[in-house]
């Protein structure tokens, strides 16, 4: 063989291992295959036991798989957020999936291409070209498990540890870098057994490896003698672990690929509906879970990075989302295997998760956003908040809110016909939708309705839009509450009522578009109700719905419409009516939610305001801690969201004290922000205003009956009232 290597540049695969040896091998390689196969089988069948996905999650399956490995080759999602991380598990994921390719183009040569041809195509120049790449590659392998052994045991990453670590992923991560490592010493022990054969200096890394053994003292005798042994321990190690992909965390390796293809671009801004019939069940037991959601579970690689992005854990409430979706794995698994069955969610007594963990939820949607393998964390999490419903485990406030909207249509408890009187003081009543066809439809929301501070807000806007001769209208008392937030609390049902009270509303106007101050209404009107399926309802006699399915309609944030007043100059701003500096606040359902982050900030700037940008922004904004029912909870926490946020706002960002106003679009973060501010003492340091209350002290001042620019206080400008 030597003889050969001399003519042609090549290496014997199982070199010293004999006949014996060889068979051995081929026999523990079907056995671990069919290990991996069998166990593969199992898991794709317990995921078919899962209750069947509302949406179809593999059409146009050949685009999903596309797009899927363009997210995953990437790693796309996992640089977002953390670099280095990102970085490290792309070398690992690309040396990975070269050591496989490499040993399959191995496999076909010795096991396919010679049998039939009586030749080899592992020589010569594809040899030497084959020899360099995996090198090179499998370096990028180590290297990037390099990084990740550091962050956990030197660096002691916090994200890295919590309740579901365990030895498992020890043993996962050391078994990845013993086989990089393994390989190289493999090579290594062999090069220098064969003498260093001239042309193996491609191998550059294995070279290195055998340069230093002959450095230490190791003689091509020795090296010859031990490469058995080196090679035996280095395949069945690759050979276990093959086998073990299916069996425990490496499984998320192909979960993972998996998820991402099934994912849903719209999951959290648009949750999945219930069946109409009255006695399916929710979340009574793990097989109410579907199927993809199953697979969630399996997908997750106790990253930590959803319970770094959650406010809820920061705030100190008990969720965590990683552990909320592992304690299902761990209770689906340890079902599986015959254990106890307890409730999977419940308020007191035994259960997978607690009432008061999933309370803590404000359906921000970070936990999603972070996630780098597409977990879609709140349609499980909606899933148990249903089946506390159904159980009556709710906390009382909420079933309050829930009292409210049913009696009255409006979170409040407020009579309906007091809904329009924040609009008294108006110079010009607004148009009644109901009678007139206008361009705008304004859902004005429960807030801006009722909430004496966010009345102002709604003044404000009316006569933005009174200033820009904008053709809007209302709905007066005939506009109940949207219902977001109460689905996301898990009472579906109400939802469905409170949807087809809405659409009958606005069926029995004439408009062009929808206009929203609430993002909560905004998401809810545009990715929700088209979505409800009334026609299932319509047998129920406890249910008016209307006779069809709602066909949608064009649905606007207020500050996106604004946005084109202020572009077409219908407002008569300059930018630089106004010199105060301010920051910004991203409403979870505007921007996480349906990725509008520019509108309000040319708002901002269009006044003149010098904006300063938050530390976490955009998508990466922290909630305010009303979402998902939040607003009508109360936590014993310290610092409340809305605490953490303000301080942020005046010691984290790049100018500081500096900050003047602290700038919000949502009428639920101002309710929070206006409480953080008294609670946490801030009300010294900041305003809370709105980017409403903003622009139209601006107009005041450009028209020449406001405050002047810089003084005053816009929460009592003109707008005030």
């Amino acid at each position: 063989m030597l003889l050969l290597q001399a003519d042609a540049p090549t290496r014997p695969t199982f070199w010293g291992i004999g006949p014996v040896g060889k068979a051995a091998f081929y026999y523990l390689a079907a056995v671990a295959i069919a290990v991996f196969l069998l166990g593969s089988y199992r898991r794709v069948a317990r995921y078919a036991e899962g209750r069947e996905d509302p949406l179809n999650r593999l059409d146009d399956l050949p685009q999903r798989v596309v797009g899927a490995a363009g997210t995953i080759l990437s790693n796309r999602t996992l640089r977002d957020g953390d670099l280095v991380a990102g970085l490290a598990h792309a070398f690992v994921l690309w040396g990975f999936l070269t050591l496989l390719i490499a040993t399959t183009i191995l496999g076909i040569d010795m096991d396919v291409y010679g049998p039939l041809t009586g030749d080899s195509f592992f020589v010569g120049d594809f040899y030497l070209s084959y020899s360099f790449v995996v090198d090179a590659m499998g370096l990028l392998f180590v290297v990037g498990l390099g990084v990740f052994l550091y962050r956990r045991y030197a660096a002691r990453d916090g994200r890295l540890w919590g309740r579901h670590t365990s030895a498992e992923d020890d043993l996962f991560v050391w078994a990845l870098f013993l086989l990089g490592v393994g390989g190289y010493l493999t090579e290594g022990v062999r090069i220098l057994g064969q003498n260093f054969p001239d042309f193996e200096t491609v191998s550059f890394v294995g070279w290195a490896v055998a340069v230093a053994l002959d450095g230490v003292g190791v003689t091509p005798a020795a090296a010859e003698a031990a490469y058995p042994l080196v090679w035996w321990s280095h395949s069945i190690l690759a050979l276990a672990f093959v086998a073990a992909l299916p069996l425990g965390k490496p499984f998320h390796m192909l979960a993972s690929a998996a998820n991402v293809v099934a994912r849903d671009e719209d999951a959290g801004r648009r949750l999945p509906g219930v069946p109409a019939d009255l006695d399916a069940t929710n979340a009574e037991s793990i097989d109410d879970f579907t199927w993809k959601e199953l697979l969630d579970q399996d997908a997750c690689t106790n990253c930590g990075r959803c319970s770094t992005a959650c406010p809820a854990k920061a705030a100190g409430r008990p969720l965590d989302p990683r552990d909320v979706i592992l304690d299902l794995k761990n209770y689906r698994e340890s079902r599986d295997a015959g254990g106890e069955a307890v409730d999977i969610v419940a308020d007191g007594g035994r259960s997978v998760i607690d009432a008061e963990t999933m309370e803590s939820c404000m359906s921000c949607m970070a936990c999603m956003d972070a996630c780098p393998v597409e977990i879609e964390h709140l349609d499980s999490f909606t899933r148990m908040n249903r089946q506390l419903v159904d159980q009556g485990d709710l906390d009382r406030n909420v079933q309050d809110a829930f009292q409210n909207v049913m009696q009255q249509g409006n979170t409040f408890g407020e009579s309906q016909r007091t809904r329009a009187q924040w609009a008294d003081d108006l110079d010009a009543e607004p148009t009644d939708a109901r009678e007139e066809s206008v361009e705008y439809l304004w859902y004005v929301g429960d807030y801006p309705s009722f909430d004496d501070r966010n009345k102002r807000v709604a003044r404000s806007l009316a006569r933005i839009f009174e200033r820009a001769d904008v053709d809007y209208g209302i709905c007066y008392d005939d506009e109940v509450y949207d219902g977001n937030d109460v689905r996301r609390v898990g009472e579906e049902f109400l939802f469905v009522e409170q949807a087809a009270t809405m659409v009958s509303a606005f069926e029995d106007c004439e408009f062009e578009r929808i206009v929203c101050t609430d993002p909560h209404a905004f998401n809810t009107f545009d990715n929700e109700y088209p979505e409800v399926d009334f026609e299932a309802f319509a047998d129920d006699p406890m249910m008016e719905v209307p006779e069809d399915n709602w066909d949608g309609a064009p649905v606007f944030h207020w500050t996106q419409v604004v946005e084109d007043l202020v572009d077409e100059g219908r407002l008569g701003l300059r930018g630089d009516e106004l010199d105060y500096t301010v920051t910004y606040h991203d409403p979870c359902h505007l921007g996480r939610y349906n990725g509008e982050y520019e509108a309000p900030r040319d708002l901002v700037r269009a006044t003149g305001c010098e904006l300063a940008e938050m530390p976490r922004n955009r998508s990466d904004s922290f909630c305010c801690g009303g979402g998902g029912g939040g607003l009508w909870m109360e936590f014993d926490e310290d610092p409340k969201p809305s605490e953490e946020r303000l301080r942020e706002a005046v010691e984290d960002t790049a100018v500081g004290p500096a900050v003047e106003k602290f700038v919000v679009a949502c009428p639920m973060c101002t309710t929070m922000f206006e409480d953080g501010r008294k609670t946490g003492g801030f009300e010294d340091d900041i305003e809370i205003v709105d980017v409403a209350e903003l622009l139209i002290e601006a107009i005041e001042v450009r028209e020449g009956g406001g405050v002047p620019a810089g003084e005053g206080d816009a929460a009592a400008s003109p707008a005030d009232d």
